[in-house]
């Protein structure tokens, strides 16, 4: 699926819906801005390039969100619900809470695999997610409200149950320092090749990265997520 697919199914708040010109227009603003925001930063970049860049006339960044700090919010809410709706297909309800829903340790295993490779297909294989990373590691540089409505949104949430499922895999408190850090390695592995590209490219010998190098990425995540579930589960 492309990136105009995905925007045209889902939308800005990622609901399925069919969306008119001027929805239309602010996805463009948005996603322009998010481009632009992680290649050269807030401060240098002009609402009169994002809306060259979107195609746009310069006055609809006023009228859809009363200016430059009201896109970078609307940004930050993009982000967060696009991710959100990549998680959700793995896990299922980010709200739920897994200690509830009483998984076997094989299913809850399960769904952290599961987790790990949609998170391959979205942060590995997908062009925008390159443009996601670059805005959030420009805005973790000097962190701003923007930062507050993604942690807020989507990275909290996602963690916590992620962190959950966890537990019921390996018998670890959801909330120990342990599994905390775990969630985070277990993610970390795979942002890094996206934030490493070039030298993962290079080293690999891949003139892309693409479906057949996401799937080998996902291989060796599952390998690791895998070993050391087994490894939790042994210890306990």
């Amino acid at each position: 699926m492309t990136r105009d697919d995905f925007l045209h199914e889902t939308g800005s708040a990622g609901g399925s819906r069919r969306i008119g010109a001027a929805e239309r227009t602010r996805e463009a603003l948005i996603r322009a801005a998010i481009r632009l925001f992680g290649k050269r930063g807030f401060d240098a970049t002009s609402t009169r390039a994002i809306a060259a860049e979107a195609r746009a006339n310069i006055g609809s960044i006023a009228y859809h969100f009363g200016g430059k700090e009201g896109l970078r919010t609307a940004c930050a809410q993009y982000i967060a619900a696009m991710i959100s709706q990549v998680a959700g297909r793995a896990l299922g309800d980010l709200t739920a809470d897994p200690s509830r829903l009483q998984l076997a340790p094989e299913e809850a295993a399960a769904r952290l695999v599961r987790a790990i490779e949609t998170l391959v297909g979205f942060m590995v294989a997908r062009p925008e997610a390159g443009e996601i990373v670059q805005f959030i590691l420009r805005e973790l540089g000097q962190p701003t409200d923007a930062i507050d409505v993604i942690y807020n949104g989507v990275f909290e949430p996602v963690h916590r149950h992620l962190c959950g499922l966890w537990e019921a895999a390996t018998g670890d408190p959801a909330e120990s320092e342990y599994t905390r850090i775990a969630i985070f390695t277990m993610v970390g592995q795979i942002v890094y090749f996206r934030i490493g590209r070039e030298p993962v490219k290079r080293r690999m010998g891949w003139g892309e990265i693409g479906p057949r190098e996401a799937s080998a990425v996902a291989a060796v995540a599952r390998d690791n997520l895998k070993a050391i579930l087994e490894a939790r589960r042994k210890r306990s």
